[in-house]
């Protein structure tokens, strides 16, 4: 395939998460959460930051902030929606920093919709594994 799409939808990334990095509203809290991956994978702050909710949301976020990381595949374990406008994504990213072995977090992230927006609020990451 031509352009993958980084968060592994198995999609061309112009057809997947590239229209939500140019200010289309995701429709649900796991393609957000691909989104947000793929934003960190491509280097996005600008991104990140305007979907991450107003009350958790850093200061600020950097291009610097972000170099280092290497992100290397996303796994999406399970999405629910507990009600109209609160979901839950539970995810695995692989991750490599400098020379470092690879990495993995686990995450089970807090997303909410306002004015039709999905956010990411917070996550738990449930282990980080060598």
């Amino acid at each position: 395939m031509k352009n993958p799409c980084p968060c592994y939808s198995g999609n061309a990334y112009a057809d997947c998460c590239q229209p939500l990095h140019n200010g289309l509203a995701a429709p649900d809290a796991e393609h957000l959460m691909r989104a947000r991956y793929s934003a960190y994978a491509l280097k996005l702050p600008d991104y990140i930051m305007q979907s991450w909710h107003a009350d958790t949301r850093p200061a600020d976020l950097t291009l610097a902030s972000l170099s280092g990381i290497k992100w290397l595949k996303l796994q999406v374990l399970s999405h629910k929606k507990t009600d109209a406008d609160t979901a839950f994504v539970t995810f695995v990213a692989t991750f490599q920093s400098g020379q470092q072995k690879k990495e993995q977090l686990t995450e089970h992230s807090l997303f909410s919709r306002e004015s039709g927006r999905w956010l990411y609020v917070d996550g738990q990451p449930d282990e980080m594994v060598r």
